[in-house]
């Protein structure tokens, strides 16, 4: 009988995907405002809607951390189903991506899972 021998603890795959896609729905509105916030410094402007909060670097942070993770860490195939799966302006379903990408629901399901776990990886998640 074969032992299998892993370096990597088992991880809960599912609660990977919910902390991951969480981020990733957190990073479309931090990606807004950084644009809003790059449009305010442009005109001159220092404070147009009062903040109730004070986390500004660490929203610079995140934000470009999972900007780079996207940019660097997935290939294309994974960063196009990430970008049309979670990153788009509406809810769009599994086979609606997969169709019109031209990929097998298989293949399709195999890289959405290396994409959802090299993000994780890419930030430290896992």
């Amino acid at each position: 009988m074969m032992v299998q021998l892993t370096l990597l603890p088992t991880v809960d795959e599912k609660k990977v995907r919910n902390t991951v896609i969480k981020e990733l729905k957190e990073y479309k509105a931090l990606r807004i405002a950084m644009e809003n916030k790059r449009e305010i410094e442009e005109q001159g402007i220092e404070k147009l809607f009062p903040s109730l909060n004070d986390k500004e670097k660490e929203k610079i942070i995140k934000f470009n951390q999972i900007n780079r993770t996207i940019k660097h860490a997935l290939d294309d195939t994974e960063r196009e189903i990430i970008e049309k799966k979670y990153l788009g302006p509406s809810r769009v379903k599994d086979i609606s991506v997969y169709m019109d990408m031209g990929i097998t629901k298989d293949q399709y399901y195999i890289c959405k899972k290396q994409a959802i776990f090299q993000i994780a990886t890419a930030l430290t998640i896992i």
